[in-house]
This record gives C-alpha cells, sequence and structure tokens, in this order.
C-alpha cells in the first residue's frame, strides 16, 4: 500500500481478534478507509460495534492479526467518554500530567495548562479537584489535556454522551473553534445523529458482528452549518436511512 502524505491515517483491510480462553474471538473486519490530514471525521455506529476498540488500533494499543495500517501521525491524543481524570490530582495538575511525564520542569508545564485551561474556558477552577467540577468541565479538563501536547490526531471517544443538552452544545462550539485553531485532524466517535452532521466532513458508519464499514458518508455543507436548513436535514435523513439498514 503506497503512503499519501496527504492522509493523516490510511486503514487496508485491517481485521483484529480478541484473545478468549481456547479460540479468537473476531472485532474487526476488513476495516478500509482513509483520513485527510485537518479533516473533522465521525466513526458512528451502535453499541458493541467495535468502535473503541478500532480506536485503539489506530493508536496502535491492540494489534491488528490482518491488513495494513499507515499512520501519519506523531502526536496523537485522546479524550475519553468518562474523562479519565486522576481525582487526586487537580484541574491544572491534570491537564499538566502528559508533560510531567514527557520530563518537562514544572515550571513550564504549569505555564502550558495554564493556557489551555484558559482556551477552554476554565482558567479559574485551575485549582478545583475532579470531584468539584461537573460532568462538562470535566470534559473540558480532559480536552485541555490533550491540546497540552500540541496533538496533530486528536481521537474523541463519545464527548457529548454524558452531558446535558445545553452544555454539550457550549463543547461542541468549543471543540469546532479549537478545531480550526489547531489545524489538527480530529477523529470523532459518536452515535447522536445531528451532531456528527453538524461536526464531520466524513462519516465512517460501522456495523456489528463483526465490526465493518458498511458506509462511508461525505459532509460537504458549508461552516459554520445551518442546522435548521434543508440542506442539514437532508443529510440527517441519509444517515438515519443508512441506520435503518443496519439495526
Amino acid at each position: 500500500m503506497q503512503n499519501n502524505p496527504e492522509m493523516t491515517l490510511v486503514l487496508s483491510r485491517v481485521s483484529a481478534d480478541f484473545a478468549s480462553d481456547e479460540k479468537n474471538v473476531p472485532a474487526l473486519r476488513d476495516i478500509t478507509f482513509s483520513v485527510r490530514k485537518g479533516s473533522f471525521v465521525s466513526v458512528f455506529g451502535p453499541s458493541g460495534a467495535g468502535k473503541s476498540t478500532l480506536m485503539s488500533l489506530i493508536l496502535g494499543l491492540m494489534p491488528h492479526t490482518t491488513g495494513e495500517i499507515i499512520r501519519n501521525f506523531s502526536k496523537p491524543a485522546m479524550v475519553f467518554q468518562n474523562y479519565a481524570l486522576f481525582p487526586w490530582l487537580s484541574a491544572l495538575d491534570n491537564v499538566a500530567f502528559g508533560l510531567r511525564m514527557s520530563g518537562m520542569n514544572r515550571k513550564e508545564r504549569e505555564r502550558i495548562a495554564q493556557e489551555k485551561l484558559k482556551e477552554v474556558g476554565l482558567e479559574h477552577l485551575a485549582s478545583h479537584y475532579p470531584a468539584a467540577l461537573s460532568g462538562g468541565q470535566r470534559q473540558r479538563v480532559g480536552l485541555a489535556r490533550a491540546l497540552a501536547i500540541s496533538p496533530d490526531l486528536l481521537i474523541m471517544d463519545e464527548p457529548f454522551s454524558n452531558l446535558d443538552t445545553i452544555t454539550a452544545e457550549a463543547l461542541k462550539a468549543d471543540l469546532l473553534k479549537i478545531w480550526r485553531t489547531y489545524g489538527m485532524t480530529v477523529i470523532m466517535v459518536n452515535h447522536i445523529v445531528p451532531d456528527t452532521i453538524e461536526l464531520a466532513d466524513q462519516i465512517i458508519v460501522i456495523g456489528s458482528h463483526p465490526g465493518h464499514v458498511e458506509k462511508i458518508l461525505s459532509v460537504d455543507l458549508p461552516r459554520p452549518r445551518e442546522t435548521r436548513s434543508p440542506q442539514f436535514f437532508k443529510h440527517v435523513d441519509q444517515l438515519t436511512e443508512v441506520i435503518r439498514t443496519i439495526s
């Protein structure tokens, strides 16, 4: 498979299994797609389809059994659905954690952490611990922690699923602003149709048993997207129809 430098990621006929006591259980089969640099891609599908497993493959956290993966990124970062913050660390220290592990001195990593907290609107809560933060605030701390390493690939695993509608809308707006500012590639696992159409340039629909690419859709709407326009609803209907065929 030839490497294309315009692509952040290329997967060609990639399969992966879960190891059990006596046999391997198929998790993903013949996954093929590519992600252009600087694009916003949504991986969409039902629970249990293997979306999170696919993210692990992309990051190299689990092996694939067949196929080929080309990774044209060097600084991936991930924002988790359940926040994954250290409860014994303040918001500032959570954001600075990756920098600390890289050996950066305390003064510099705290400067960067303060800067990233400001970007997500939480500089006034730098000394607060996760237990004192709302779900939306915890997710913003997780986003700031990812941004602290200046990633060229940001993976987000259902970042809005634990948030109320108002909080999710605010986070979506900030995420789009950050994406435009950084120019990084974003891959977001999601299961909410309007959010997917509002955010993504490309939608990779994953089917189940085992996980496979059911369809790849392009979203060619101009940004910022008018979520009440007939064109928007046309894309919503298109994705909804694909979901009906695999549910």
